[in-house]
């Protein structure tokens, strides 16, 4: 594989798919050799868009295509654990978009089926790829701000989304937590690891999936997280973590940054800002290109966003769930206490 390009196959059709091949075209190093949709016409149109040869109508013939390295699922999540699960047992590689599973349990299952067909599985947390992001989680690594006390952040939409909307469907995995709560849970546990504790309130919709959810994550060590995610209202999508001495700052849109603001006790701010060269804010070419770095040196898993950490997260929304009452059809019970 050092020596050709890594070849994708991209399975389901929608928004985040047509973006992520967007980036892979611009890659000199990869190649997309097939999409797959349950409708063959939408396959066939997606195909024709990005220039790809082979468009299935269905998942099983693109995780049975031997000329694929690795399959990028963009399913709704509510299809994650099959369509990662299928390509997975046909011995391909997975990336599976964000959140990874439903629920801890179809998490812990496709990571076992990676394990045992030796394969690479990876959420696709682009956050964890940012270039600034790794800056910014290097900086508190070092040090930077001493003890991290708080960490802050929040994801909201203004919507209105009716009914109807995908992100109002039970069935899909609806929800404000799901979708966009996962980035600041994501962010806390980044820097912080797994909670010890974990408290939280949401205001549920008539389908039974919650419009607004606001979390405090806390750790035994003394530091606390709160956390907030909303289909109601626009939040100003802002992170900010506090050490015992200092803080950084990162404005809208923190979970793809063009800049954050370091401030030490005793020196004057600091500003880190993104590299031009690493292309736009939502280019989703970094965790492609960690994918494909992955797969020349033999890794099952990426350092950067490990399989135990997308775990730890998936248990932490688990539990969130189980504090405000929302349940998937499907589950019998929340897997978290």
């Amino acid at each position: 594989m050092a020596e050709r390009n890594v070849r994708w196959g991209i399975l389901a059709t929608g928004g985040i798919a047509a973006a992520f091949a967007a980036d892979l075209v611009d890659l000199r190093d990869a190649e997309i050799t097939a999409v797959a949709s349950r409708r063959r016409d939408s396959a066939e149109a997606f195909a024709e868009r990005f220039g790809v040869e082979r468009a299935y109508g269905d998942w099983e013939s693109l995780a049975a295509d031997p000329d694929i390295d690795v399959v990028y699922v963009a399913t709704p999540h509510s299809a994650h654990r099959a369509a990662a699960g299928l390509c997975l047992e046909a011995g391909r590689n997975v990336l599976c978009e964000k959140p990874f599973t439903l629920n801890v349990r179809e998490a812990e299952e496709l990571v076992a089926l990676a394990r045992e067909h030796d394969r690479f599985l990876m959420e696709a947390m682009w956050m964890h790829c940012n270039p600034l992001v790794r800056r910014l989680k290097a900086l508190v690594d070092d040090g930077a701000i001493g003890e991290v006390r708080t960490v802050q952040a929040d994801f909201g939409l203004a919507g209105p989304f009716p009914p109807a909307h995908r992100l109002r469907d039970r069935t899909l995995g609806g929800g404000a937590l799901l979708d966009l709560g996962v980035y600041p849970v994501s962010f806390a546990q980044l820097l912080l690891g797994e909670p010890d504790g974990i408290a939280a309130r949401a205001v549920l919709s008539e389908e039974g999936v919650d419009l607004q959810t606001g979390a405090l994550l806390s750790w035994d060590g003394g530091a606390l997280a709160s956390v907030h995610c909303s289909i109601v209202g626009g939040t100003g999508v802002t992170a900010s973590v506090t050490g015992t001495r200092g803080r950084i700052d990162v404005p809208s849109g923190f979970f793809h940054p063009d800049r954050f603001v370091l401030h030490r006790d005793g020196r004057d701010p600091e500003e880190f800002a993104a590299d031009p060269a690493d292309g736009p804010r939502t280019s989703l070419r970094h965790e492609a290109e960690e994918v494909m770095r992955a797969l020349r040196a033999g890794e099952k898993e990426s350092p950067l966003v490990p399989l135990e950490g997308t775990l730890a997260v998936m248990r932490t929304l688990d539990a969130v769930r189980e504090r405000i009452g929302v349940r998937y059809p499907g589950e019998a019970v929340t897997t978290a206490a």
